[in-house]
């Protein structure tokens, strides 16, 4: 026990910023509600929010997307308990589109210059009409007078079964309108600096994602955060990734654990990646917050 607690708190002592750059994270929070809803009936537990606000002062983000965020109350919550414990983020933005029990948040200690929420997007699936059910925050945000970028957070359609389509097919169509808005930007400036994140609910080398990341110059990277445990070695195959645990979702029907959260960066952003702060936190009992764990992104603003 000891030993774990003095492991803890080396890894939050390693999670301050250094000076000059900025940290970006994704959590899916899981059902992060005040309130029952028609599709949703169970709250958030005292104990379940209380540790999604130690994970969230742990991570010491400068901006977190979250994911699976209930109503306003619930978020407007959230983001006054992290600030009576220390974390402050005096900028957000809340994305409600057609799923009435879950949305995607933003909280920022940088200013938002701009929003463009996408929250009425729909697409065809043999010939029926579908919606993008939790819509796409996407925000211009400035880390430093000389670093603005762009942040789009999503949370795709989930593998269960839904009526009237199949799931991969509804998700797919998904990450297509996603990948339309990251196209859209780079057209109009391919040296845009761009973030796509939060909980696709696939694996990489899925339809989904190889639509999202794209290919060819303005093909995204997948940062792959992974625990910083001491495996650094790389793959004995060429093709494969390191075998590090990268995993950030537990399925507990299944007893399966996957990597479906990402932090995406277009071509330009690249040069300002941190790749050695870039991580999964371990965190005792994380299970108690969410079934997903949270990833962390760093880069530096030297405005390049």
């Amino acid at each position: 026990m000891i030993r774990r607690l003095a492991t803890f708190a080396l890894t939050l002592a390693s999670l301050n910023s250094f000076a000059g750059t900025f940290r970006i994270a994704t959590y899916n929070v899981e059902n992060y509600l005040d309130q029952p809803t028609a599709s949703r009936s169970q709250i958030k537990s005292a104990e379940a929010k209380a540790k999604v606000r130690e994970t969230v002062r742990a991570l010491n983000p400068d901006v977190i997307a979250l994911e699976e965020m209930g109503g306003t109350n619930a978020f407007l919550e959230l983001r006054a308990s992290l600030k009576a414990a220390g974390q402050d983020f005096p900028f957000w933005e809340f994305v409600q589109s057609f799923d009435d029990s879950i949305h995607i948040a933003v909280l920022s200690k940088f200013p938002i210059v701009a929003r463009h929420p996408h929250t009425n997007e729909v697409f065809l699936l043999d010939g029926k009409r579908f919606q993008v059910k939790r819509g796409f925050a996407e925000l211009e945000i400035q880390a430093a007078t000389n670093c603005t970028f762009t942040l789009l957070a999503a949370h795709l359609k989930s593998k269960l079964i839904s009526p009237g389509a199949d799931a991969d097919e509804e998700r797919l169509g998904e990450a297509k309108i996603l990948r339309g808005i990251v196209d859209a930007r780079l057209a109009k400036n391919p040296n845009a600096k761009i973030i796509v994140l939060g909980d696709f609910n696939d694996e990489k080398d899925s339809a989904a994602l190889k639509e999202i990341i794209g290919r060819g110059k303005t093909k995204l990277t997948d940062t792959r955060p992974a625990e910083r445990n001491g495996d650094n070695s790389s793959a004995d195959n060429f093709y494969h990734e390191p075998r590090n645990i990268s995993w950030t979702y537990f399925y507990g029907r299944n007893d399966t654990y996957a990597r479906i959260d990402y932090i995406l960066l277009s071509p330009a952003l690249k040069q300002n990646w941190v790749v050695d702060e870039t991580f999964i936190p371990v965190i005792p009992n994380w299970g108690v917050g969410s079934d997903h764990r949270p990833i962390v992104a760093t880069f530096t603003t030297d405005g390049k």
